[in-house]
């Protein structure tokens, strides 16, 4: 990215708590903390001194699909940022002392979790969207799951997960393309291929409904339906589908829930896909009075998407997903992350031109098309936390769009 003085270096592997057993859930999350206690000939303080001395900064995290290591670096920082990153990926130290430590870290990154409403009631959704499955569990795991981790099991669950053929080395920036091969030969092109990873089933949504009394002031509402992973040819038109429900303040939601009636604070629609499955999610944060009243609205906002598309608003929505994607090219960061997901994903990258084809190509009779696809099933995965006089929102969601349970 000609004119930057800085780079960004993603070492990204194609594994994360997607590929845990039920045993060993949280494994992933845990590991990524793990590796930067000790690493190749450097103690936790010397992985991290070595990186800012040098004007930089690091970080990782885990996600389902995916366990990321990041570093922003001044240019020339890049041979110093691979042979760190390669440590912590192939050679970290394992010690019982720091595991035991790390432990009670992340018990608290859990406990934190479930006192904060509006990451606790995600996880309820998924939970019910994808009961069964990995993708339905917490990343963090559990207190027990992650409890019994022992040193040589956790080193063995390293070595399936952390393995060349599984990683993509992606950097932006102030950075030389030929220097970057070297540089990956030298640092990750050794380490042996691992045995086959611990692959799930297929996922499948699920559906259904939980809603836990709080003593809160406001109520928390997901509700979830069926939707695609990245690579199915509908995904463009189900992002699309969500940015004009409830994608920005000129989106369906924003304006009939909260402009129009004031029933919320805070309302979005999004798809979040993975790479063979995904969910049309619905966001609302509104008082206990408002939420059942908000769901019926919002399941009538969205029965009515799957009627009738304006091509005004399919082309605002349009340009403002088309401003999303390219507006991150412009951090070398995200480009980094992005390239990796790509390669990673599809087994090529996708230019700018090409993505904004495909949103194009979408027409008023797709969206209608993949919301009524959503709907097909009559399933979804509805979850609220709040005062308990709102518990009864997630069922007029289901019920506003498919009758009464």
């Amino acid at each position: 990215m000609p004119g930057l003085e800085t780079l960004a270096l993603s070492v990204v592997v194609g594994r994360g708590a997607l590929h845990e057993t039920d045993a060993q859930s949280g494994w992933a999350h845990l590991l990524e903390h793990m590796v930067f206690k000790a690493a190749g000939d450097r103690s936790a303080r010397d992985i991290v001194e070595a990186i800012e001395a040098a004007g930089g900064h690091i970080n990782a995290a885990t996600g389902h699909d995916r366990t990321s290591f990041q570093v922003r670096a001044l240019a020339g920082g890049l041979e110093l940022a691979m042979a760190v990153v390669a440590d912590l990926v192939f050679r970290p130290r394992l010690s019982a002392g720091d595991l035991a430590k790390e432990k009670r870290v992340i018990a608290q990154e859990i406990a934190e979790a479930a006192d904060t409403p509006d990451d606790l009631v995600f996880e309820l959704a998924g939970a019910l969207a994808y009961a069964g499955h990995p993708l339905g569990r917490p990343v963090l795991g559990t207190r027990a799951s992650v409890g019994w981790a022992k040193p040589p099991a956790l080193e063995a669950f390293r070595a399936s997960l952390y393995a060349p053929d599984r990683i993509v080395i992606a950097a932006a920036g102030a950075v030389d393309e030929a220097a970057l091969v070297t540089l990956a030969e030298r640092w990750f092109a050794q380490e042996p291929a691992a045995e086959p990873a611990h692959l799930p089933p297929p996922p499948e949504f699920v559906g259904g409904m939980k809603a836990l009394a709080r003593p809160l002031e406001q109520a928390h509402l997901v509700m979830l339906l069926p939707g695609v992973g990245v690579t199915d040819p509908d995904h463009f038109a189900f992002r699309l589908f969500a940015e004009i429900l409830g994608g920005g303040m000129s989106s369906r939601l924003f304006q009939a829930v909260r402009e129009r009636l004031g029933l919320v604070y805070a309302i979005d629609a999004y798809l979040e896909g993975h790479a063979d499955a995904g969910v049309l999610g619905i966001y609302a944060g509104a008082a206990a009075s408002n939420a059942g009243k908000a769901a019926v609205v919002v399941a009538r906002e969205l029965g009515a998407l799957c009627r009738s598309v304006e091509a005004a608003e399919l082309a605002r929505a349009k340009a403002q997903l088309k401003g999303s994607l390219f507006m991150a090219r412009e951090s070398a960061a995200a480009r980094a992350e992005q390239a990796a997901a790509q390669l990673l994903v599809h087994g090529r990258l996708s230019a700018p031109a090409e993505t904004a084809a495909m949103i194009d190509a979408v027409a008023p009779a797709d969206v209608a098309r993949v919301g009524a696809r959503a709907l097909a099933p009559g399933r979804s995965a509805c979850a609220l936390l709040g005062p308990k006089s709102a518990l009864a929102a997630a069922e007029a969601f289901h019920a506003g769009l498919f009758g009464a349970a």
